[in-house]
């Protein structure tokens, strides 16, 4: 859904900050500490910072903005994080500051820490895995911020961020700041309409959430958490097949994990 419905004539440029915060959990059985510490190692095999830039990239792409420069650090014992500096119009290389990389980020595999940043608006994550020995649950969380001025919007990746992400929960923070003026100087206070975020995501994916929503419309906030409906336990399992547990211990993880996924959503420790 294009956010941008019915332009406007401003005078000068649109000082309208847009922010997205989204975070997704995913969970997983892992009942043994090999078990656990092997979860955590394919974790950050399939989300170390070369796989977050390229999703990071994507997002940029998919707003309409454009890549100034990439920092990206995979960290001991877990987790990983890159930051991505972006403009909204493409600019001249002779504008661009000569320590950034124009976006080329394979250049950056030959140096162990690298800083980055854009012009205006930027795209950061940073990843989560975590576990607790006496808990055969462990948790990975994903914290993406997009934040934008001028036209260009992060809703439009919404969809995006969220296929990419194996997600059991989602919450997602979207806020607009500041004022931009109208021609006759008259400020406004948002450039679009927008009255939930569940507006943004697509139907099919939404379908197989259950969703609240906690706005405050005349402070320009919107927040909406999800929670995953169906649970197919062999989903859930780390290196173990379902047809190898006797069917009371199946309905025992089971609930161990609705119980945990509960826990994320509420924000609070229920059981």
């Amino acid at each position: 859904m294009s956010v941008l419905k019915n332009k406007m004539t401003l005078y000068g440029f649109n000082n309208l900050t847009k922010t997205l915060s989204f975070n997704i959990y995913d969970v997983c059985y892992a009942k043994s500490a090999r078990e656990q510490r092997d979860y955590i190692e394919y974790i950050d095999e399939q989300y170390n910072s070369e796989r977050l830039t390229k999703i990071l990239c994507d997002v940029t792409e998919i707003i309409g903005a454009h890549v100034l420069n990439i920092s990206k650090q995979d960290y001991d014992p877990q987790g990983a994080s890159v930051t991505i500096l972006i403009s909204e119009e493409s600019l001249p290389v002779g504008l661009i500051d000569r320590s950034c990389n124009h976006g080329e980020y394979a250049m950056l595999s030959t140096r162990e820490t690298v800083v980055g940043h854009l012009d205006k608006s930027h795209v950061t994550v940073h990843t989560y895995p975590e576990y607790h020995p006496e808990s055969a649950i462990a948790t990975f969380r994903v914290d993406i911020d997009v934040s934008t001025c001028g036209k260009v919007s992060p809703l439009n990746a919404l969809d995006y961020l969220i296929g990419s992400f194996d997600s059991d929960i989602i919450t997602i923070d979207y806020r607009v700041r500041g004022f931009t003026r109208s021609v006759d100087g008259k400020k406004l206070f948002m450039d679009h309409d927008i009255k939930s975020v569940q507006d943004y995501v697509d139907k099919e994916t939404l379908n197989k959430y259950d969703a609240i929503d906690v706005n405050v419309y005349q402070s320009n906030v919107f927040h909406t958490k999800m929670l995953i409906k169906e649970l197919e336990l062999q989903n859930y399992l780390f290196k173990t097949d379902i047809y190898e547990l006797p069917p009371r211990q199946r309905l025992q993880i089971t609930d161990s994990l609705r119980k945990e996924m509960i826990e994320i959503f509420s924000g609070t420790n229920v059981y």
